[in-house]
């Protein structure tokens, strides 16, 4: 059988940077990032989701926090320029990104937003994020995925920082 390539992966050859893939049974419905990093075998701390907002502005914004955090909407503004930000509604994520829920990647939207990456991946040689497919993640340096994107580190999580 042929090694299922997704568009975030196909991203990730062309600019020749290194990373792993794993797979995880699903039915093909959303499954929570804790679930995902169980499934895969892996600690908590490295599996990062991405999250959708949209901005005072109107602007749209991407934040990527380890999948047992929770993104301080104050911090995350801040780290955007923002008087604040708000979940975008889970209806509008695949019409924003071309991604679906549960399978949304930093790699790879119909647009790239502005990207902020938690200041947790700084201290990991690597972060596992979603691979753009339900079922699929990728594992890769954390500068390597800002560089791809064009992103930046932040201080966005709940608890976190100062």
């Amino acid at each position: 059988m042929a090694e299922v390539k997704t568009n975030a992966m196909r991203m990730l050859d062309r600019a020749k940077i290194p990373y792993q893939h794993y797979t995880y049974e699903t039915d093909g419905t959303h499954v929570d990032g804790i679930t995902v990093a169980t499934s895969l075998g892996q600690p908590l701390e490295r599996v990062y989701k991405t999250l959708v907002t949209v901005g005072r502005s109107g602007g749209h914004f991407v934040f990527v926090i380890p999948v047992a955090a929770e993104l301080d909407l104050k911090k995350a503004a801040k780290a955007v320029g923002e008087k604040s930000v708000q979940m975008i509604p889970v209806k509008q994520i695949n019409q924003l990104t071309g991604y679906i829920r549960g399978g949304c990647s930093p790699i790879g939207m119909k647009k790239q937003f502005p990207t902020v990456l938690s200041e947790s991946a700084r201290t990991l040689d690597t972060v596992i994020v979603s691979g753009g497919k339900i079922g699929f993640q990728v594992e890769l340096a954390p500068d390597a995925l800002l560089g791809l994107i064009g992103g930046k580190y932040g201080d966005i999580e709940v608890g976190s920082g100062q």
